[in-house]
């Protein structure tokens, strides 16, 4: 998508639709306080959510720039609840928004999955040491990450209420029908053949996952040979899985039976959550470590680099699919 495809005047939304986007933008901005407020403290050197020994009070320079990084990261959420919400929003280009929000969706899809099925793990008695490192000492007090992904949840269900809302009325035209409805060449070929290598590719990712998720501990640190590790390894199979059906269906007009937007979505969610994610635990990984046993193995690298390079494969082929749609609509008498 490279044009703006918002009409030039959207109508005013109804009072009490007005108040239910106020409403959930104000849930939006206030989830990201509690998270921004301890990058906040930490950056300003506090130690609070911080136990004596950590690991992250040994590489304060580091820890400084990931914090920085993460502030603003999660600062941009509030800027997207102000864009979906606000009329200069219909305004901005569509690649300027779209990119973004499918940023957030991969980086807080994981989480609003993974989080409820850690506690679903722990619940039914299997370990989990998302407080600890990999050498059993704690670098945060649980009570940080159960704040810290509680709001990242309501994050992610507030700006994805209000994005389906602004997608719906700004690009709804882009998934009306079914799939036996899309032109023959609705993707070109190359970009067909772009979602058959990033497939191929995905079996890679997707065979090492699946083997941790199955038990396996080839290629694995004792910090990651848990129940809760394993349940999230299913659930990133299960991301991958998602695009690349979902990209396979658009590509080549499979299923067609289903509405657009059936394999669509899970394409979006699914590409997304592969890439974003893939690449943020990739910068984890290639972030150094004074423990070599801290470090993660080349098995895991390499299975988060194919992961990454797999959801960008697949989203550019859900960018190609949008942007032709867009095009042919732009044409149209």
């Amino acid at each position: 998508m490279t044009q703006t495809l918002a009409p030039a005047s959207a109508p005013a939304p109804g009072r009490r639709t007005a108040r239910s986007l106020r409403l959930l933008r104000a849930t939006a901005v206030a989830a990201c306080l509690p998270y921004l407020g301890l990058k906040v403290a930490w950056i300003a050197g506090s130690h609070v959510g911080i136990p004596d020994g950590s690991v992250l009070l040994e590489h304060r320079v580091a820890m400084a720039v990931g914090n920085g990084l993460t502030l603003l990261l999660d600062s941009c959420v509030i800027v997207l609840a102000l864009v979906l919400t606000r009329p200069w929003g219909l305004r901005v280009p569509a690649w300027a928004l779209a990119f973004p929000v499918w940023v957030a969706t991969g980086l807080l899809a994981p989480i609003m999955a993974g989080f409820p099925l850690q506690l679903l793990t722990r619940a039914f008695g299997g370990d989990d040491v998302s407080a600890s490192g990999s050498g059993g000492e704690p670098f945060l007090d649980p009570w940080v990450f159960t704040v810290v992904y509680t709001g990242f949840i309501v994050q992610g269900l507030a700006l994805g209420a209000l994005f389906v809302r602004y997608a719906r009325g700004r690009w709804g035209h882009l998934w009306r029908g079914r799939v036996r409805d899309l032109p023959v060449r609705s993707v070109g070929a190359p970009y067909q053949a772009l979602a058959v290598v990033g497939a191929v590719l995905a079996s890679f990712p997707v065979a090492v996952r699946l083997y941790w998720a199955c038990g396996g501990a080839a290629g694995l640190g004792d910090g990651e040979r848990t129940a809760g590790f394993r349940a999230l390894e299913a659930m990133h199979v299960a991301f991958l899985a998602a695009a690349v059906a979902g990209t396979l269906l658009l590509a080549f007009r499979g299923a067609r039976v289903l509405p657009v937007k059936v394999p669509l979505a899970p394409a979006w969610v699914g590409s997304g959550a592969a890439a974003c994610w893939g690449g943020w635990v990739l910068l984890a990984a290639l972030l150094p470590a004074d423990d070599s046993a801290e470090r993660p193995t080349a098995l895991m690298t390499f299975t988060y680099a194919g992961q990454m390079t797999v959801g960008l494969l697949l989203a550019s082929v859900g960018a190609h699919f949008l942007a032709r749609r867009s095009a042919r609509a732009r044409v149209r008498p």
